[in-house]
């Protein structure tokens, strides 16, 4: 059961379907958080802008996955973790890591980069700050 009743595309107003379709066209996502973004359309197009500018970022797959998991793991947000489980595991993030990370374990992660995407996202989620 969600907690706000999901939009069809024929329940949205013109602007909200215009930022749905866009964002449709794109490959982007429109499920998930998005479902809730949309009847803020301004504030749907400003999560899409985000999402793509951190896609764009300097971070591999890889390194934006682990990150992600350390964040969904500190929250405890299952549906995010689920997400981002199965995302990881499409961009090659191993099993072993993902099964560490949601044990709250450290992960066996020989990359120095992924390393380090991990101890800053859990150190900027633990203390606010590097």
């Amino acid at each position: 059961m969600t907690r706000i009743k999901v939009l069809t595309r024929d329940d949205m107003n013109d602007e909200q379907g215009r930022i749905y379709d866009e964002a449709q066209a794109a490959g982007w996502p429109v499920g998930g958080p998005y479902t809730a973004y949309i009847r803020i359309p301004e504030l749907m197009r400003r999560m899409q802008d985000l999402r793509n500018g951190m896609q764009d970022g300097p971070l591999s797959a890889r390194e934006r996955q682990i990150a992600h998991l350390a964040i969904a793991r500190h929250w405890g947000a299952k549906y995010p973790w689920f997400a981002q489980a199965r995302a990881s595991l499409a961009v090659g993030v191993e099993q072993e890591i993902i099964d560490a990370i949601n044990a709250r374990r450290e992960p066996g992660l020989d990359d120095p980069r992924e390393r380090a995407a991990y101890q800053v996202a859990k150190e900027l989620l633990a203390d606010h700050g590097l």
